[in-house]
């Protein structure tokens, strides 16, 4: 991992500030890859980063102390008993390092722990760089297309990957 020391945790009320800093980062360095834009999420508020943070089942990639990854799993109403990955993003320095391999692998275990047998996302066309990554480990499309409502010329490609 580029000679990285690299540990995941799980995000508590405590990791707030991290949770928000890398969440920042990543919704300016990538806004084509996320549903939420950087200036709706610059406004939310301190309470409401320590709710994510403590309420929402999220890991942080950790390089001698400083953040550079997040990886979010859940729930998705549309498809119920699924277990999806979401919010996923590494710091540029770090893309192609394991750590992105290491985040979606903590959240595939959690999906595990919870019954799951599979794991979902949707990654947006406009993100090329990110399908090619999770097809290299192990992500297939499922078949399922949808608009992407930010821009209706683009689409949000579903995609699992066994847990087995």
């Amino acid at each position: 991992m580029n000679n990285a020391t690299i540990t995941i945790v799980r995000t508590t009320i405590d990791e707030w500030s991290e949770l928000r800093a890398i969440r920042l980062e990543s919704l300016a360095n990538t806004p084509e890859a996320f549903g939420t834009t950087y200036v709706d999420a610059k406004r939310w508020s301190d309470d409401h980063w320590r709710q994510l943070a403590s309420l929402r089942i999220s890991f942080l990639a950790q390089n001698d102390g400083r953040t550079v990854g997040l990886a979010s799993g859940g729930l998705n109403d549309n498809v119920p008993g699924t277990k999806w990955l979401y919010a996923m993003y590494v710091t540029p320095p770090l893309r192609g390092s394991g750590v992105a391999a290491a985040l979606v692998d903590v959240v595939g275990e959690w999906a595990r722990l919870e019954g799951a047998t599979s794991l979902y996302l949707m990654v947006r066309s406009a993100v090329p760089r990110a399908r090619a990554f999770y097809e290299k480990i192990g992500f297939q499309p499922t078949g399922d297309v949808a608009l992407d409502d930010d821009d209706p010329t683009k689409s949000m490609i579903t995609m699992a990957k066994n847990l087995d």
